[in-house]
């Protein structure tokens, strides 16, 4: 960018209207978005409010939620620029961002729309949340079977301008049932008096407009599409589904799993605008289970308070060994998540991956028993032996149950990467401290 976001703000300082305008003229869609981030609420809105219809829609797009939402705000004021703006997003991405707005918010927003594209939003908001109907634009260019060549490009030329791609144009019947899709290349290169229905070949991929999101990207990933039609119960073509919608559902998605692995309870926005209350709050309630969850490591260890004044040397190695095995059940449920996550593997594999998981673990704690043993040498030959043993066996449960939560829980219906590091820990803890002791207390005899 030429002009630094110091200039911009001197250049509404000043009232240089015109000098502003000829500016965001020059520069690109995305240069503008940067601008809009780092700009204070009031020239969030200055900025927009300058731009032309279709550069202010495309800009928009590229902004943050929060950023998003603070334009709207502000343009609140202005209820013809208001209502121009949410006219002219795309269906589906006026639907995303009304996602995460409140019902009352959103409720006079939607009065703001057309009557065409307040039927339209009311129609995506209508579908299951997560579903694919939320993500689906209607605009979209359909031909028929009967059409020639020359005619499917004159009905594309009067139509085409509001679908959101043209790669693909699809053919239907007199119901809008979808017989077939045809890439806008094979058009080009035929002859423009043969029929449409000479072209196809009733091979094509759809989706239902209430299925999963997620399945929808593995859909995505399977067949390797830019674009893939939606269908309601009864055949009819009622939408289509981009390939940048997938990737905002999967930038979603894997967000949403690490603050579920990381024992996040909600997923947070920007940090540096989140209350501090909301940040509090998304984090404190899996701190506190894992404190209750982390005294039975105490009582474990009161019980076993006689093995500890009779050979000290073994709390010396205690946080060695419980971490260790924590650490090897972390390891082993972020690979499940991810492996279920991917389609790489199913629930019902989780008895195949056991024998797997043991000779995996087995070699592992052997290798970190090694590394230990040779610490304990110099530190307490003594409990050498007590050591090797715990590390092997904690080594092998925590990867045991760090497998298998992931499973567990899919079983369940709960999202598996529920099974977050610290529950997995916390876990491994508990029985690392039972496993260790119980070992002393047999081998020296209390």
């Amino acid at each position: 960018m030429r002009t630094t976001l110091p200039d911009v703000q001197t250049l509404i300082s000043n009232n240089e209207w015109r000098k502003l305008k000829l500016f965001l003229d020059t520069i690109d869609a995305l240069d503008i978005a940067l601008l809009i981030k780092h700009a204070s609420k009031d020239d969030k809105i200055t900025l927009i409010r300058l731009l032309p219809r279709i550069r202010a829609k495309k800009v928009f797009k590229m902004l943050s939620r929060a950023d998003q939402q603070e334009v709207i705000e502000g343009l609140s004021k202005n209820h013809q620029k208001l209502s121009r703006l949410l006219n002219d997003i795309e269906p589906d991405d006026r639907t995303a961002f009304f996602e995460d707005l409140s019902e009352d918010i959103v409720t006079q927003l939607i009065q703001v729309l057309s009557p065409e594209e307040r039927e339209i939003t009311v129609t995506l908001l209508s579908y299951p949340k997560d579903s694919i109907g939320r993500l689906m634009t209607p605009e979209f260019v359909a031909i028929k079977e009967d059409f020639t060549v020359a005619q499917a490009f004159e009905h594309i030329r009067q139509y085409g301008q509001h679908s959101e791609t043209l790669n693909i144009i699809y053919v239907i019947d007199e119901q809008g049932k979808l017989i077939d899709d045809l890439s806008i290349k094979n058009l080009i290169l035929a002859n423009p008096e043969q029929r449409i229905g000479d072209l196809l070949d009733n091979r094509f991929v759809f989706l239902n407009a209430k299925d999963d999101q997620e399945t929808a990207i593995q859909v995505f990933k399977d067949y390797d599409l830019e674009v893939m039609p939606v269908l309601n119960e009864e055949g009819v073509l009622i939408g289509i589904v981009t390939f940048d919608d997938m990737l905002d559902v999967i930038e979603e998605e894997s967000t949403e799993d690490f603050h579920k692995f990381g024992s996040i309870q909600n997923r947070s926005k920007n940090p540096l605008k989140e209350r501090i209350l909301i940040l509090y709050k998304n984090r404190i309630v899996w701190l506190v289970l894992l404190v209750f969850m982390n005294v039975f490591s105490g009582a474990a260890l009161a019980n076993f308070e006689d093995v500890i004044q009779q050979v000290v040397a073994l709390v010396f190695f205690l946080p060695l060994l419980i971490d260790s095995g924590g650490n090897a059940g972390s390891q082993s449920a972020t690979l499940m998540i991810r492996y279920l996550a991917l389609g790489q593997i199913q629930v019902s594999d989780w008895y195949k991956l056991i024998g797997r998981e043991l000779l995996i673990s087995l070699l592992l704690g052997i290798t970190m028993a090694a590394s230990v043993a040779a610490v304990a040498s110099f530190r307490a030959p003594e409990v050498i032996a007590v050591v090797c043993m715990a590390m092997v066996l904690n080594v092998m449960l925590g990867s045991l149950i760090g497998m298998l939560l992931p499973f567990i829980f899919t079983k369940l219906k709960i999202d598996p990467a529920t099974a977050s590091a610290p529950l997995v820990t916390s876990l491994a803890d508990i029985c690392g401290v039972l496993i260790y002791f119980s070992i002393a207390s047999t081998y020296f005899g209390f």
